[in-house]
């Protein structure tokens, strides 16, 4: 469904991606590791046309979506969901407003269609009694779930979540990876997940890829990776699972 292909990608002399390239099955919920600052949320921007590659290609369903027209770049937006690491949600509009504004900033849905769609969806994250409050009002659990409501409103063909757990707690970070693992299988929605957290990343993720110093260096399950002898590999998740359970 996606195929990432010699993407590269720097800022000055700062090389953030460096010939990088993977595919990603249809149904898949693929995860990208690597330390802060390793080029995630840089290849999930380039992924979504906010940032233009130096190098390389993106091919989503076949289509090459890099140096594309705007308004194809649009039609192909349409089919992403993109839950952000802060939840970016309005703090002027209620939960109802922040989940109906991509419906009619994208689509042409009635009142009746999109207050159906609204309720459907905060009852799929379990927050339908949330519905007329501000992001004032919410802790970061909820606040993440209702990102993850806006996220699927729009009937996403595949996900990308940049951090879905960042600043959560250890059982809100389980809750929420779960829920993303939930809402894969209810939606058959194709994921791709950036993070460092090791707690999010084994309750996700079918496959990994880890990129160090801007290139892939490993790939495979999170288990095979966690029980590699590599020593880069040992230290990453060692030092991710002590700082994911809240001891640093």
């Amino acid at each position: 469904m996606v195929e990432v292909k010699n993407l590269s990608k720097s800022f000055g002399d700062h090389v953030v991606l460096d010939d990088v390239s993977f595919n990603i099955e249809e149904g898949e919920n693929f995860v990208v590791f690597g330390r802060s600052g390793t080029g995630k949320s840089v290849l999930l921007k380039c992924m979504v046309g906010l940032l233009e590659p130096d190098k390389g290609d993106i091919f989503i369903n076949g289509k090459s979506v890099v140096h594309i027209p705007i308004n194809e770049m649009n039609e192909v937006r349409k089919k992403m969901g993109f839950l952000f690491q802060g939840s970016a949600l309005y703090d002027s509009m209620s939960v109802r407003e922040n989940l109906e504004f991509p419906l009619i900033r994208n689509f042409n849905y009635s009142i009746s269609e999109r207050d159906s769609m609204v309720k459907d969806v905060l009852e799929k994250v379990g927050l339908s009694k949330a519905i007329d409050k501000k992001p004032a009002e919410l802790s970061g659990g909820m606040k993440k779930r209702v990102g993850l409501a806006r996220t699927i409103i729009t009937q996403p063909e595949f996900i990308l979540y940049d951090e879905p757990t960042t600043g959560l707690d250890p059982i809100t970070t389980k809750e929420i990876s779960q829920l993303v693992v939930e809402l894969q299988k209810d939606l058959n929605v194709t994921s791709i997940v950036v993070t460092h957290d090791l707690i999010c990343a084994k309750i996700v993720a079918d496959r990994a890829v880890v990129i160090k110093d801007g290139k892939i260096c490993y790939e495979g399950e999170i288990k095979s990776l966690e029980a590699a002898d590599d020593p880069f590999l040992k230290n990453f998740f060692s030092s991710e699972l002590i700082e994911s359970d809240g001891e640093m």
